[in-house]
């Protein structure tokens, strides 16, 4: 059932620029305290969402261009919320479920930490500073998730779970562990937490594809100032906004 739930995803999100990693609710919940489980039996199937570099062109813009008056709030936000509600139409006689990772509890906590998810479905390696021998900071920091293919160049959009489906020999991938030496992973953590702005982090290994400089400066430029790089007139800003 797995495979072809899996298949049926890689059909459908593939062409969007949008990857899509299995792993069982049961993986997720026993590395977190339990005010961050999610509430489902442990052989639930589930799936993450990654938005890889090619998203940009396959799914954003031509989103924007058909939805133009559409939009009312983050325009990458509401793509993928658009093309993961339609991946739902994909599977009638099943249950599907969509977190998404700007989603918030009343709690004010995320509905699910996106990095935890990525790794331990495999998709990508969560570098934190548990992960480093000699801690040389005496300060917080925040870990990172770095990808095989596209290093720091992709985003982790939203989990997919299937309640009705339970998988319990699926078995648990291990993530690439591409940045292996501690050397590299101080200079990842470090440039993640103290120079994030200029990206360097996104590539700290040899990456198969990043973003478009186009898409560099989507992202580089404040949310309200998007709309503009997007091709949006400056009435469908005054509507999108008021």
């Amino acid at each position: 059932m797995e495979r072809r739930v899996a298949e049926r995803l890689r059909g459908a999100l593939g062409p969007l620029g949008l990857e899509a990693h299995a792993f069982k609710v049961g993986w997720y919940n026993a590395v977190l305290q339990p005010a961050f489980h999610l509430p489902y039996p442990d052989d639930t199937l589930a799936f993450v969402v990654l938005s890889t570099p090619s998203m940009f062109e396959k799914a954003l813009k031509p989103f924007v261009n058909k939805e133009l008056l559409k939009i009312i709030r983050d325009p990458v936000d509401q793509c993928i919320s658009h093309h993961l509600s339609r991946v739902k139409e994909k599977f009638p006689d099943q249950r599907v479920d969509v977190m998404f990772d700007y989603e918030m509890l009343p709690s004010r906590k995320p509905k699910f930490l996106a990095q935890t998810a990525a790794h331990v479905a495999g998709a990508a390696y969560y570098y934190q500073r548990k992960d480093v021998k000699l801690d040389p900071w005496g300060k917080k920091i925040f870990g990172v998730c770095i990808h095989p293919k596209y290093g720091g160049w992709f985003a982790i959009r939203g989990l997919l779970l299937f309640p009705d489906i339970q998988v319990p020999f699926l078995e648990q991938p291990s993530p690439v562990d591409c940045v292996s030496t501690e050397e590299k992973r101080i200079e990842l953590l470090e440039q993640f937490n103290f120079h994030w702005q200029d990206g360097r982090y996104r590539d700290i290994i040899e990456v198969k594809e990043r973003y478009s400089e186009e898409q560099k400066a989507y992202f580089a430029t404040p949310p309200a100032e998007r709309f503009r790089l997007l091709g949006l007139s400056q009435e469908a800003q005054r509507i999108t906004f008021h």
